[in-house]
């Protein structure tokens, strides 16, 4: 059963926040607005995208993408602008604050599938791009030129890398963090310009265990252990925190949200839910909604 009223919880104790079988088998994608209504991708079926507005227990139709898109990854900028990946049809739509009109903002038939999304406070994104198949990856760098242009491009990097999955930025911008899903490995790249350089792995957990990921505003890594039913938080030197026990054991990506960006929400394959809990610091994209990041 939902838990319909959000008493204040203990740290790190997650609980059942919707009605399990909302949402497909392809439940993915969560991501907050600045007013606290959470939006998550597949619905009741694929290509369309589920509103768990603020102090609901229960997920509305937000919107249908256009036929034959289906989302993965949603994020929000600075201004509100939600962002979407296609793995489909291989685009990046975009839905302006106040709009229900998703636009596409950048695609390539040269993607594999866009997975996850992140975006740095100047608006830049960055989009992991598996290739299941090959078991290997890339990072799209899409931004808009000096003509005010939407670019994208496949990021060099000083290692071939494998199944680039969750992506996220350290709060100073400077620093990329990917899992790559077979292998269960984390990476930390040092971003300068259109080159991922540096490489460190910073853990390897077992092989097909991670998915999404999201940093905190201390720089903390919290991590979907799909198959696991935990999601991991770890120091930016790599040290395990702790675990966090979940309802579910197939968390496939997490998001800050709430009043004040504290409050993470799990989205659950198994079952097709979406779970969450409270966590001591604002996630890092709550806070450059704000503003202050």
């Amino acid at each position: 059963m939902a838990t319909s009223a959000w008493a204040e919880p203990k740290l790190f104790e997650s609980r059942q926040v919707t009605p399990a079988g909302e949402y497909t088998f392809g439940i993915e994608g969560p991501a907050a607005d600045i007013d606290g209504n959470l939006f998550v991708v597949n619905l009741g079926k694929p290509g369309t995208i589920g509103k768990l507005a603020v102090g609901s227990a229960q997920s509305e139709k937000f919107i249908s993408l256009p036929e034959g898109s289906v989302g993965n990854a949603i994020r929000f900028d600075r201004d509100g602008t939600m962002f979407i990946a296609d793995y489909k049809k291989h685009n990046i739509f975009a839905i302006r604050k106040g709009s229900l009109e998703p636009e596409v903002y950048f695609h390539s038939e040269q993607m594999n599938q866009p997975n996850d999304l992140t975006i740095a406070s100047g608006g830049t994104i960055y989009a992991s791009d598996p290739n299941w198949k090959a078991h290997a990856g890339q990072i799209w760098r899409i931004s808009k030129g000096t003509d005010g242009q939407v670019q994208g491009k496949v990021m060099t990097a000083s290692r071939a890398m494998g199944t680039t999955n969750g992506i996220d930025l350290s709060p100073d911008g400077k620093t990329l963090y990917v899992g790559e899903s077979l292998t269960g490995q984390l990476w930390a790249y040092t971003i300068s310009g259109n080159e991922l350089t540096s490489a460190q792995l910073l853990k390897t957990f077992e092989p097909d265990t991670i998915d999404g990921l999201r940093t905190d505003v201390d720089g903390k890594l919290l991590i979907a252990r799909i198959q696991k039913g935990t999601i991991s938080v770890m120091d930016p030197d790599s040290k395990l925190i702790q675990d966090v026990v979940l309802q579910g054991k197939e968390p496939t990506n997490l998001a800050f949200g709430g009043a004040d960006g504290r409050t993470v929400f799990v989205t659950q394959r198994q079952g097709g839910y979406i779970e969450g809990f409270r966590t001591d610091k604002e996630g890092r994209e709550h806070c450059l909604q704000k503003g202050n990041c």
